[in-house]
């Protein structure tokens, strides 16, 4: 039997602080959202044949053009 302990500390940042948080939580947001917008748009260009798909309502990307990923 294993005994797991996990500890909360509450912070008080400043204003200052609490500006840079901000500012490093927005960076995340969008660098979490450009990630995920690539990889929809990646999926979304494969997901029919290209006999069925219109060419003008569907973004088709090349099929060398490779899937997105962290590396």
């Amino acid at each position: 039997m294993t005994l797991t302990l996990n500890y909360s500390y509450r912070i008080y940042p400043d204003s200052k602080q609490e500006a840079m948080l901000d500012q490093w939580l927005e960076i995340c947001r969008r660098s979490y959202n450009y990630a995920l917008r690539e990889l929809k748009d990646w999926i979304a260009s494969r997901k029919c044949p290209i006999d069925r798909c219109s060419l003008e309502s569907e973004y088709i990307m090349a099929a060398s053009y490779p899937f997105p990923s962290a590396a």
